[in-house]
């Protein structure tokens, strides 16, 4: 009849409105954080991007690592604690206005997040599936609701690197050239050391060629380093590095490690002593054999347990540094396990966690960031992250057992043949 619509008409037309939808919602996200940036009156209180760019200005006067931000933290004055590469990499910018890299660096944020989202469906889904209209509103919806789950929150909030940095780890997963992998894990873990754990990726998938580059480039960014600020280099890889009590309180809820969970618990800095060893021989190996229940050619799978690992076992893993928990949820709602049982349990913990932001929460129930004896029910509750870690390598592993978890060429040969 005329004016009906036929099935297909009516599909793209839903598919269009959905689009629209998610669009309508990342935008009405974007605006909410830029009228916060501007109306509320510690709205551009990005103190980790001050850091980053007013130390920079410092480091060719060998008051790098003298530098200290602490005029919206005077409890705990900010030193710049990342490698002198990074400093180079951010020098530019503090011939800009702040405002206008504020601003800038909120909208590269999330675009970086969109592009997360997007290739972490490809490598779940297939790429040909994740072209298809559906998909596309479902990677903008994905990023507008990424934007308000804690990691991502509190990254904008300090003007953080993080999501930077796991763009870089995804496009270099995402790449078959080894010179393209290797130097984005060489120049990331250059800018910021704890992204190195990412070349564990490429140890798993026996890409040697890469696992080589990345480590040669990793060099270069050190040897720039010391051709560039000599005297700020030995510092820093002399003396500085590994000093975690430099980069903040270990002991803070906010510290979501292994390290900060055990101390919490025990009522003192555990440092490397024999509970934090037994913690990461505990931790390596449920990582080893999650890993090993995986089908071989489940990439995120795979670049998940190797981040959960990193993220367990730094001494310092602030609840903004786990930006993976979203694609993490993206792999437990589509990937190979989403009909296993647990998997949507699994994926609500991670969601319940950082929509609300436990860590968050419970800081302000701390008596002071540097206080690390605390009730038992609140050093237990601080373990949020690293239970839920411990609890989903345990869930990884039964589900592989168990002959649950679906081969990941099925899982992209059912999306190729459904967009056919």
């Amino acid at each position: 009849m005329p004016g009906r619509r036929t099935a297909p008409e009516s599909k793209a037309c839903d598919l269009n409105r959905q689009l629209r939808w998610a669009l309508t919602a990342l935008g009405l996200s974007v605006l909410a954080r830029l009228l916060w940036m501007f109306l509320n009156h510690n709205g551009l209180n990005v103190v980790d991007l001050h850091v980053y760019v007013d130390g920079s200005a410092s480091l060719l006067t060998d008051k790098l690592y003298d530098f200290t931000y602490a005029e919206k933290t005077p409890d705990f004055p900010l030193p710049f604690t990342y490698p002198p590469f990074a400093a180079l990499v951010f020098f530019p910018l503090h011939y800009l206005p702040f405002t206008a890299v504020a601003v800038g660096w909120l909208l590269a944020t999330v675009a970086a997040l969109y592009v997360v989202v997007r290739i972490a469906l490809e490598l779940i889904l297939g790429e040909e599936r994740v072209r298809e209209p559906g998909w596309q509103a479902g990677a903008v919806g994905w990023t507008a609701l990424g934007m308000w789950m804690e990691p991502v929150r509190t990254t904008i909030d300090y003007g953080q690197v993080n999501v930077f940095l796991v763009l870089g780890a995804m496009i270099a997963v995402r790449s078959s050239r080894w010179w393209l992998s290797g130097g984005l894990i060489g120049v990331i873990a250059g800018i910021k050391l704890t992204p190195a754990i990412s070349g564990l990726y490429f140890v798993a998938r026996r890409r040697w060629v890469t696992v080589l580059w990345s480590a040669v480039v990793f060099g270069a960014t050190v040897g720039i380093s010391f051709l560039i600020a000599p005297k700020e280099a030995r510092h820093y890889f002399g003396k500085l590095l590994g000093d975690a009590d430099r980069i903040g309180p270990v002991g803070s809820v906010w510290n979501q490690s292994l390290r900060g969970a055990l101390s919490r618990i025990l009522g003192y800095d555990v440092e490397s002593g024999p509970w934090w060893l037994a913690g990461v021989l505990v931790v390596a190996v449920l990582a080893f054999f999650a890993w090993r229940a995986l089908d071989k050619d489940d990439r995120m799978g795979t670049l998940i347990m190797v981040q959960f690992f990193g993220l367990l076992v730094s001494p310092i893993s602030w609840s903004h540094h786990w930006v993976w928990l979203l694609p993490t949820v993206l792999w437990l709602f589509y990937g190979p396990l989403r009909r296993a049982p647990g998997a949507k349990i699994m994926a609500g913990y991670w969601l319940v966690d950082t929509l609300i932001g436990v860590p968050w929460v419970l800081s302000f129930f701390q008596d002071s960031i540097w206080t690390i004896p605390r009730p038992a029910v609140l050093a237990w509750l601080g373990t949020v992250n690293v239970f839920g870690a411990l609890v989903f390598f345990v869930w990884v592993i039964r589900s592989g057992r168990g002959g649950k978890i679906e081969p990941a060429a099925r899982v992209a040969a059912e999306g190729q043949a459904r967009a056919a």
